[in-house]
């Protein structure tokens, strides 16, 4: 799609809208005051996380950690204009380059052009679409992840990949146990990424999702040690600790805190927390601290040493609290992640323009001292060890999010947590919470309103897989 002149000028004058700068206000606005303290991103850079339903309700896997309900896989898809509506919906609560996950079952199901036609609408839009899969349809058709990034424009993917799934054709793969069994086929997703974005010579950036029960908690350790020399592929990994809803196997138990897998991924990043601190007050926040949080960091990876993870923001560093509360100020909402090279050069050019002083005062000399402290022996020694080939370095964001069940819904604790929900699901022209959603019987009465007539005619003979 070309870029007019008056687009460009656009992102010169006003690198960040005014309706963006409105709409993160008023998610800031709805959360309770002690919610905004310390590193909270909901109001400064997102107004939350959206999701479709209903795209392809159907499902080749029979997972033990599943969300939907039992007449998935014989509830018709929702008709395109429908899907466009609710895109239209997410991006009006969102704003621009809101993050919006295409999900509801196994999406790539869907003929390649219906799901091409969709991410195309929501990029068109405003919206940074993120194919939620399994995975297995890139193996099974190789060129499909190539089309969707040629022809939709899709820039960002999570593969959910876990001991709870049930469906790969491998059998090694399919009955796993353990954690560490998937190795294999997290290097062969992790190649995959890579290789696509060298076929395209497009960005493509890759998250990882693994559902956390007692299990498998004790291997997130493993886990986390693969993403670290691997996060030049995944630059994002999304721990969700099960919760009893859908079609979940009665057998399989959640975990029970936040504190529990943080303390766990903790002994995979080699770091500690501080013990005299809930875990949760020493994270990054997404809205509620009993839903969301995610630490974000930079990872070292030396020829012949281990990887090592610093966090690039921390609660206990007063001056990365002042520089996130500028650059909220400055620079919230803004976003590299749609548009063209040049639209994002006006853009950061616009920025300039507009603060120059931050980012002369501030910005430099945060990233600066970010950088010199990745390397005992400092900055210009990781400089030269960069340039001779025997270093690299690579950003990493670890989340957990965390649904509910029924019961937990019902307590005080989880009516606060609705109240301040910031991953919701249009339905029937509302705003209603994932959790809801899953938990109190909503996609089962969804679901059952989809008419066959009003569903896309699949043609088996163009499914993907």
């Amino acid at each position: 799609m070309s870029v007019t002149l008056k687009q460009l000028l656009s992102n010169l004058k006003e690198p960040v809208s005014l309706e963006t700068r409105e709409i993160l206000r008023s998610a800031r606005n709805k959360l309770k005051e002690e919610f905004t303290a310390g590193i909270q991103h909901i109001g400064f850079q997102y107004a939350g996380c959206g999701a479709t339903i209903g795209v392809k309700p159907r499902c080749d896997f029979a997972c033990r950690g599943c969300y939907l309900n039992d007449t998935a896989n014989t509830t018709p898809a929702l008709a395109i204009d429908d899907v466009k509506k609710q895109l239209r919906s997410l991006r009006q609560w969102l704003g621009e380059g809101g993050n919006t996950q295409i999900t509801d079952g196994e999406v790539t199901l869907l003929p390649t052009e219906y799901l091409i036609e969709i991410i195309c609408y929501a990029r068109e839009i405003g919206l940074v679409p993120m194919l939620m899969t399994h995975g297995d349809s890139f193996i099974k058709s190789p060129g499909l992840l190539n089309r969707l990034i040629l022809e939709g424009g899709l820039n960002e993917v999570s593969i959910h990949i876990d001991t709870t799934q049930r469906g790969r054709k491998q059998r090694h793969f399919k009955y796993a146990k353990f954690e560490q069994e998937l190795t294999p086929l997290r290097n062969a997703f992790a190649d995959i990424i890579r290789t696509a974005r060298q076929e395209t010579g497009q960005p493509l950036e890759a998250a990882t999702t693994v559902t956390v029960t007692q299990d498998n908690i004790e291997q997130i350790p493993q886990i986390i040690n693969w993403i670290l020399n691997n996060a030049d592929a995944f630059k994002m990994i999304s721990f969700q600790p099960l919760a009893k809803v859908g079609r979940t196997a009665d057998e399989l138990v959640g975990i029970s805190t936040t504190e529990t897998l943080w303390r766990q991924i903790a002994k995979g990043l080699n770091i500690e927390f501080d013990t005299n601190k809930p875990v949760a007050q020493q994270l990054n926040k997404f809205g509620h601290p009993d839903c969301s949080n995610f630490m974000q960091g930079l990872i070292v990876l030396e020829s012949g040493k281990p990887a090592i993870f610093h966090p690039v923001f921390r609660h206990d560093d007063s001056r990365a609290i002042d520089f996130l509360e500028q650059y909220g100020h400055e620079f919230g909402g803004v976003s590299f992640r749609l548009g063209s090279r040049w639209e994002k050069i006006f853009r950061s050019l616009g920025l300039f323009i507009k603060s120059p002083g931050f980012i002369i005062g501030s910005l430099i000399p945060f990233a600066w001292r970010n950088f010199a402290r990745l390397h005992e022996r400092g900055p210009l020694h990781l400089i030269q060890l960069i340039l001779r080939g025997k270093a690299r370095i690579n950003y990493l964001n670890i989340v957990s999010h965390h649904f509910m069940s029924r019961q937990e819904i019902e307590t005080p604790l989880g009516q606060e947590r609705l109240d301040s929900c910031i991953f919701k699901v249009p339905i029937n022209d509302q705003l209603v919470s994932m959790c809801e959603v899953n938990a109190m019987g909503i996609r089962e009465q969804f679901y059952a309103s989809i008419q066959p007539s009003q569903s896309i005619r699949l043609d088996t003979e163009k499914l993907s897989v």
